[in-house]
């Protein structure tokens, strides 16, 4: 059976390639509900996903109801660092926010090795 980096995995990349504990952020300008889509450019990656993505006080949170441990934070300048795991396989993204949209890069690993590509985001 092949596996790929599952969307729900990509979504967190949506939105650093080492992740650091921040303490919370006051971000009130970023804080909300976001739809992310996540583009595949190179690598056997599922090819596009879009997500539902939650700021809270600067952390970003999946707001979907898959078995991934999603870890980010959104700067009060939009900068923004996600890291998602699922098992073996996972990915790192990062980027900028507005108060509107937004847009970043992410690179991955999953079974069939490693993938990199492109989000898109928008505020709902």
């Amino acid at each position: 059976m092949r596996h790929v980096i599952r969307p729900a995995l990509i979504a967190g990349v949506l939105l650093s390639p080492l992740l650091v504990s921040q303490p919370a952020l006051s971000n009130a300008v970023h804080d909300g509900n976001w739809t992310v889509l996540v583009i595949t450019e190179k690598g056997k990656c599922d090819r596009g996903y879009r997500y539902e993505i939650k700021v809270v006080d600067g952390h970003v949170h999946y707001a979907g109801t898959a078995a991934v441990d999603l870890d980010g934070t959104v700067t009060p300048a939009g900068v923004v660092n996600v890291s998602i795991r699922a098992g073996d396989q996972g990915a790192d993204g990062t980027g900028r926010l507005s108060d509107t949209s937004g847009a970043g890069t992410w690179r991955g690993r999953g079974s069939s090795g490693a993938c990199i590509g492109r989000w898109e985001a928008e505020r709902r």
